[in-house]
């Protein structure tokens, strides 16, 4: 009997031996995949790093304008401040122009935003940028927010930094903007820039975006000791000269930093 059982107990124990080892293949296999087995749990990673993808592509969709523009048409043309070169490539100005001009965003050009005010030339926001010689710990104003674009890069190089915008649309239009994009920190008032913003002065540096037939001498009196001023001063419709305006021991010298083109700065003076 013994002799007859031994081949039916060795078949019987080589299918046992088989169906634990298919148990084995099944258990490696789901861990695998991640997870217990199941699809919900084995889904959902996969959906949620399709759309993680998807955004990123999107959101990055215009970085390679962006390089070109600084390569091109900035560091090209003998902007070499790293930090402002690093700014411009980190600001999305895409999201500073009308739907309109869109495809024109990280063109050498200054753009329409509406109200008769423009965005300027890259090119340009990097120049004075550079002119200003910022360093972190810098407070920074600006005159003419307009959409925005110039207080962000300004923003990726200080940590304080103070916009003036006449036109009310404008002033709220680039609050939110800034706000949206990450530059919630950059405090913007809807006034009259001639005036600068005594408040929380002196400056380290003032930038103006918008050209004055003069100098104003509340901005002057703003500037820190030590201090840089950038500004566009000429007649409106014609060639304007664009000024480096330094403040050392008292004493106020003005450096001629080229002829430029900018939209008059408006207000009551």
């Amino acid at each position: 009997m013994g002799e007859r059982r031994g081949p039916f107990l060795v078949v019987l124990g080589a299918i046992g031996a088989l169906a634990v080892l298919l148990l084995l293949l099944w258990a490696v296999s789901t861990r695998a995949i991640g997870g217990s087995g199941t699809g919900e749990e084995v889904d959902t990673p996969v959906v949620s790093a399709w759309e993680s993808s998807s955004a990123t592509l999107q959101e990055d969709s215009y970085a390679g304008e962006r390089e070109r523009m600084v390569s091109y048409q900035i560091a090209a043309r003998g902007v070499r401040d790293s930090e402002v070169l690093e700014a411009v490539q980190a600001v999305p100005r895409h999201e500073f122009v009308l739907q309109e001009y869109l495809d024109l965003s990280y063109s050498d050009r200054p753009l329409p935003i509406g109200y008769g005010q423009t965005i300027s030339q890259p090119y340009i926001v990097a120049v004075m940028t550079e002119l200003l010689e910022l360093e972190k710990g810098d407070k920074v104003l600006e005159i003419g927010t307009g959409s925005g674009y110039q207080a962000a890069v300004l923003a990726e190089v200080v940590d304080q930094v103070y916009t003036v915008e006449i036109i009310p649309e404008l002033a709220a239009s680039a609050r939110e903007r800034l706000h949206r994009l990450g530059y919630g920190y950059v405090e913007t008032l809807n006034a009259d820039g001639y005036d600068g913003w005594e408040e929380h002065a002196p400056y380290d540096a003032i930038i103006v975006t918008a050209a004055p037939d003069h100098v104003p001498q509340p901005l002057i009196r703003q500037l820190k000791d030590g201090g840089r001023l950038v500004i566009p001063v000429g007649p409106v419709g014609a060639y304007q000269t664009l000024w480096l305006v330094t403040k050392e021991g008292g004493e106020v010298e003005f450096h001629n930093k080229g002829l430029v083109t900018f939209v008059p700065l408006t207000g009551e003076r």
